[in-house]
């Protein structure tokens, strides 16, 4: 009998005692459902909020600062004797750069100035020929007209005295007499060809007046030019002081003292203070942009700092248009491509001298386009 009552089954009260155990689990399940309801309903309504706050926001990640790299190249050749400036150093307008050796330019400017001196005294000297000629041409030529008429009057004297020698009886004179008068009739017809000659030569006064005027503008032409020749001597002495264009930071330095440069050489760069932001939008982001939008601006560089900004403008072309080999859609086979277009932004706020901006970092901008 004890073996036989031991395997029986247990009693109804202890199925009873062990049924609670699994009723919780039962009733728990429709409270898990309403809580993962109400998680989605809350990321649904907080996505919804989301794009209700940014839906009048257009940002992109394409973005970098932008700003002005002034080129510095000497104009003149010659060695480096001094280096006035570092790497990174901030420099203001007019201040020393680089210093070219001046022995040549000096020597140049020198020896321009003494041709221009030159010039200007064989001009001078030109200028009193001019006035002597203005004076001695017409004087002689009226010499010259009263030389014809001193010898005009001679010959007709010459001529009566040879007409009364041969009129007289040939007792009343000699042969010595008339051959005489016949060499004086001679001569005077000789004194006036050779006054009306020099007559001929002197009637030239406009034509000799003319040359020396012209003389002296030639040499006025040669002073112009040996002036221009002082002064680019001038420049190019000047230009040996190589000096800062404008205020900014010198960066790309790669000259050094001593080193010999030659005009258009690129020796270094200068950075110039004025920063904006070059934003790369696609073309699909920009019907509602306009200039003058409010920007904010995020710098992958600098997270704590917050910038503002403006639209200041759009360019009036997609960058791919200004490449070295733009597309040419009209040929081959089509692929459709979203363009991008530059968009210049300007900062308005929230710089920090203690943190520069150096050009081409990467920055994301928003644009509030409402």
């Amino acid at each position: 009998m004890a073996d036989y009552q031991d395997t029986e089954e247990p009693a109804p009260a202890d199925i009873t005692r062990n049924a609670p155990l699994r009723a919780p689990s039962r009733r728990r399940l429709p409270w898990k459902r309403g809580l993962f309801a109400l998680i989605a309903l809350g990321v649904v309504a907080a996505a919804g909020y989301y794009w209700y706050l940014t839906r009048d926001e257009v940002s992109t990640d394409d973005a970098y600062t932008d700003g002005r790299a002034i080129t510095i190249a000497p104009q003149v050749s010659g060695n480096v004797i001094t280096l006035a400036v570092d790497d990174n150093q901030f420099v203001h307008r007019g201040d020393l750069l680089v210093a070219i050796d001046p022995r040549p330019f000096r020597a140049a400017r020198d020896q321009a100035r003494g041709q221009l001196e030159l010039a200007r005294a064989q001009r001078d000297n030109a200028r009193i020929s001019l006035d002597i000629a203005k004076t001695t041409y017409p004087a002689r030529l009226a010499s010259a007209q009263a030389a014809v008429a001193s010898a005009q009057a001679a010959a007709v004297k010459a001529q009566s005295d040879l007409r009364r020698q041969r009129a007289l009886p040939p007792a009343a004179t000699t042969r010595e007499l008339l051959d005489a008068a016949i060499a004086a009739d001679d001569q005077a017809e000789a004194a006036v060809r050779q006054a009306q000659a020099q007559l001929a030569e002197a009637n030239l006064v406009a034509q000799n007046i003319a040359a020396a005027e012209t003389q002296v503008k030639q040499l006025d032409a040669q002073v112009e030019a040996a002036q221009a020749a002082l002064d680019q001597a001038e420049i190019n002495l000047g230009f040996t002081n190589v000096t800062a264009p404008q205020d900014g930071w010198i960066t790309k330095r790669n000259v050094e003292l001593g080193n010999f440069v030659q005009p258009g050489q690129q020796i270094l760069a200068i950075v110039s203070p004025q920063v904006w932001i070059t934003a790369n939008f696609k073309e699909t982001q920009l019907d509602r942009m306009r200039p003058g939008q409010k920007v904010m601006i995020r710098v992958d560089a600098y997270p704590a700092l917050s910038l503002t900004g403006h639209v200041d403008s759009i360019q009036k072309g997609s960058g791919s248009k200004f490449t070295a080999f733009p597309p040419e859609n009209a040929t081959g086979n089509f692929v459709k491509i979203v363009q991008r277009v530059p968009v210049k932004i300007d900062i308005d706020s929230g710089l920090d001298p203690q943190l520069p901006l150096p050009l081409g970092i990467s920055v994301e901008p928003t644009v509030s386009v409402r």
